[in-house]
């Protein structure tokens, strides 16, 4: 089955916000984002909520509930008490954990699962016992063990940050090294009976690389570099484009 696209909005939050007005708008670019065969919509609400809200998260809800009953709303963030009430109360189909810390600009490392994994297990409980699935977020280093901790907090899923992969778009040697160390750390975890997503710095030119090395690839969320394109190409064409880079008929 081919990979499915979620398209992070947080960036088009954070270009409405420099202004105290309602535009670009979230829910109408998310909406077109779905009318293009994108799978789902991913959103960070940070503590500071610098890009996408609090109040943003039930409009987006009920746009996938009353237009798009077949997509997915994913929610990532640090599994604080607050960002759980969140979730408890949008009720995503997916809640993807980052460790990261409030002040950070954008997640850029998976947890260390090793000094995590029984703080996770009882959070994992609880979203899991809310009707969510679970992804936790993960380096792609091929480190076998820690897919073995993440499965053993009951997560769902893990996340691929390929940040890393995704920062080699002038070093395509160095890039072959972090796709085989992502492959093999997919590989681990679908062996585990895991599902692997991916996601970090995800572009037209470096996904087919990665869907082709990890062909059981469940879901990609990307953000950054599909709104960059969509200022060339719009946010319809820029999603069959990612679409296509991921494996889809369009």
């Amino acid at each position: 089955m081919p990979t499915k696209l979620s398209v992070n909005i947080n960036a088009i939050a954070m270009l409405r916000n420099r202004r105290d007005l309602p535009w670009p708008s979230v829910e109408g670019l998310g909406r077109i984002a779905l009318q293009a065969g994108a799978a789902g919509l991913t959103v960070h609400p940070r503590p500071d909520q610098r890009h996408i809200r609090f109040s943003d998260l039930p409009v987006i809800r009920a746009l996938i509930d009353d237009e798009f009953p077949d997509a997915e709303f994913n929610i990532e963030g640090y599994p604080s008490e607050e960002f759980l009430a969140l979730c408890e109360a949008a009720q995503p189909e997916q809640v993807t954990l980052v460790p990261d810390d409030p002040t950070q600009a954008t997640s850029d490392h998976g947890f260390d699962f090793r000094a995590t994994g029984e703080m996770l297990k009882p959070i994992v409980a609880r979203l899991k016992k809310g009707g969510m699935r679970v992804s936790l977020f993960a380096d792609g280093d091929g480190d076998v063990e820690a897919v073995k901790l993440a499965r053993a907090t009951g997560a769902d899923r893990i996340e691929l940050y390929t940040g890393p992969y995704g920062g080699c778009f002038d070093n395509p040697e160095h890039g072959s090294e972090l796709l085989d160390r992502l492959g093999r750390t997919a590989d681990a975890a679908l062996a585990e009976g895991l599902d692997v997503n991916a996601g970090h710095d995800l572009t037209v030119a470096n996904l087919p690389a990665l869907v082709k090395r990890i062909p059981g690839l469940a879901e990609v969320s990307i953000g950054h570099g599909l709104t960059a394109d969509a200022l060339e190409y719009g946010m319809a064409e820029t999603v069959r484009r990612f679409r296509r880079a991921c494996g889809q008929t369009v």
